[in-house]
């Protein structure tokens, strides 16, 4: 079926532009939708109370019907981890794609979220399927998990390729290179748009290969002289692999540690793409069977989660390890963009406890898994693109991306630099973008989703910065006079909890306030708390300088 002339593809991003996680994209033709990817993004440090940030995917609710399917590119959390989310609030697409790997883990994640029933489908690299109006096909590429993918996405218009997260590694630990034939096939035929990741777009040159880190790994371990604590993404199975290969070599025992990483690596290992001699891996409460010298643990949290196994470690409120001088513990990893204070406190911690660190800064100890500038040209130049959209990065990435794009050839007038909600069109007469419609974000605070317009947000930041002042007052139904003296309830205000004559003098205040609306006849419970808020707040303002939460509550006896 061929192209009417008015048709048009539209590519909505709901995240992913303008930062680095939260990846998501919606491809809609002729009334019909797949995703690509549903990603999340880990809070920053005043998102207080706030356990994940995802997109806004609100467009799609209405659009339940649509959905054709989903495209899962891999299994880091930035492109899977807002699938259960997702799924329980819009239900299940027809189908949700991805390679062996990322259906693993992500069955895996849909289990624990009673989600099992969800239609996960592996979509081998190099096989064709339709999908209403479209057709999909995965194309085999490398990054820092096995079975990366990348997405061909072919409709009458023609045709459009998502990189996902990608390198250029010539010798990757599995021996399984990107498939470069495809990828110049695919701009033989003729590609219409380019959605190429930016993660690295400010990096010259070309990534090292994931290979070079195990040597490495290996020298800096025989150096240590006691135990070893790795630490590094639960994902990175080429990474943990390497790090129990080189244990092996120096005849130490491996423990894994954290739920996730014992976990995917049991996945991988199910599926033949991880394995430990024998023996070999020990559970942590037998870390202290061993001699020091005898021990390699592989743990969670090289970016200072807070609730990690490493973080636990540095806090000394680990069940299994207590962290001591002797000890060395290396970050396989560098920190994510938005993530340097916590791992930077998580290093001062151990430090603190006697241990070593030893970071990527002092020995090649991590390789990225995202292409340098070298390795987008490489990518521009085999695909030749007709149109490219920079994806995966912030807008400083995705400007350098766009030049890079433009230093190869391609006209800058086809060069989009898009913001998360604001949908390219696509047509046999052009290209241009829309206004920003759908771009905002979704907070997990426990297990609810939440709106990130509440005030709650507000408050806690109100709260964690100066108190919170709770007054009580009780008075007269009939004519508002104060029954009892009023109570008042500060916490976390500096200045003002262990300070009797302010208090005094606040609850003065209070009173004055009820009696002047009693004398007023004014009974609107509204309004007489509004009263006594601007009166209190206006008081520990004027006295201590400070702004806290206050909250006044009228009861009528």
């Amino acid at each position: 079926m061929s192209a009417a002339k008015n048709e048009r593809i539209k590519l909505l991003p709901l995240g992913g532009l303008g930062e680095i996680g939260k990846n998501m994209m919606v491809v809609e033709y002729r009334g019909k939708i797949v995703v690509i990817d549903t990603g999340l993004m880990f809070p920053t440090p005043e998102m207080l109370g706030i356990d994940l940030v995802l997109p806004d995917f609100e467009y799609l609710r209405k659009r339940a019907d649509d959905i054709e399917a989903i495209v899962l590119t891999h299994g880091h959390e930035d492109h899977v981890g807002a699938l259960p989310y997702v799924l329980r609030e819009i239900g299940f697409p027809k189908v949700i794609y991805g390679g062996m790997l990322t259906v693993g883990m992500v069955r895996s994640k849909l289990d624990e979220h009673k989600l099992g029933a969800a239609p996960l489908t592996e979509l081998p690299a190099g096989k064709k399927v339709d999908a209403g109006p479209f057709g999909i096909e995965l194309v085999h590429l490398s990054h820092s998990i096995p079975d990366m993918r990348g997405v061909i996405i072919s409709t009458d218009l023609g045709n459009i390729f998502f990189t996902g997260d990608y390198k250029f590694d010539q010798t990757p630990v599995d021996g399984r290179p990107a498939d470069v034939a495809r990828l110049a096939a695919l701009g033989d035929e003729g590609l219409l748009l380019l959605c190429g990741d930016s993660t690295n777009a400010d990096r010259p040159g070309v990534s090292p290969s994931e290979s070079s880190v195990g040597p490495a790994l290996y020298e800096t371990f025989s150096r240590c002289g006691g135990r070893i604590v790795v630490t590094s993404f639960a994902s990175n199975i080429h990474r943990v692999q390497q790090v129990i290969d080189a244990a092996a070599r120096l005849d130490r025992k491996v423990a894994l540690v954290g739920r996730s990483m014992r976990k995917n690596f049991n996945i991988a290992s199910n599926l033949g793409m991880a394995n430990a001699p024998d023996g070999l891996l020990i559970q942590p409460r037998e870390i202290e069977d061993y001699p020091d010298e005898r021990v390699v643990v592989i743990s969670t949290g090289s970016q200072g989660e807070p609730f990690s196994a490493l973080r636990r470690m540095a806090n000394n409120d680990h069940r299994d390890i207590e962290l001591h001088s002797g000890d060395t513990v290396v970050f396989s990893a560098t920190p994510v963009p938005g993530n340097e204070r916590a791992v930077n406190e998580t290093i001062d911690r151990i430090y603190e406890l006697g241990a070593k660190v030893i970071t990527a800064k002092d020995a090649p100890i991590h390789a990225s898994g995202h292409g340098y500038r070298e390795e987008i040209k490489m990518m521009l130049n085999l695909t030749r693109p007709k149109y490219v959209m920079p994806v995966h990065g912030d807008f400083q990435r995705i400007r350098l991306h766009s030049e890079l794009a433009e230093s190869v050839g391609v006209p800058s007038e086809n060069i989009f630099r898009n913001h998360n909600g604001q949908a390219l069109m696509l047509g046999s007469d052009g290209a241009e973008m829309t206004e920003e419609t759908a771009g905002g974000v979704i907070y997990v605070d426990g297990i609810e989703l939440s709106d990130p317009n509440d005030a709650s947000l507000r408050d806690r930041r109100t709260i964690s910065a100066d108190g919170i002042v709770i007054v009580v007052a009780t008075i007269a139904a009939d004519d508002g006079e104060v029954v009892v003296d009023p109570e008042l309830i500060a916490r976390g205000v500096p200045g003002l909890e262990d300070d009797l004559e302010t208090i005094e003098e606040l609850q003065d205040l209070i009173e004055d306030s009820l009696e002047r609306a009693a004398e007023a006849k004014v009974r609107e419970q509204d309004l007489i708390q509004q009263d006594l808020h601007d009166a209190v707040a206006g008081f520990i303002h004027k006295r201590l300088k400070r702004r806290p939460m206050v909250v006044p509550v009228v009861v009528e006896v």
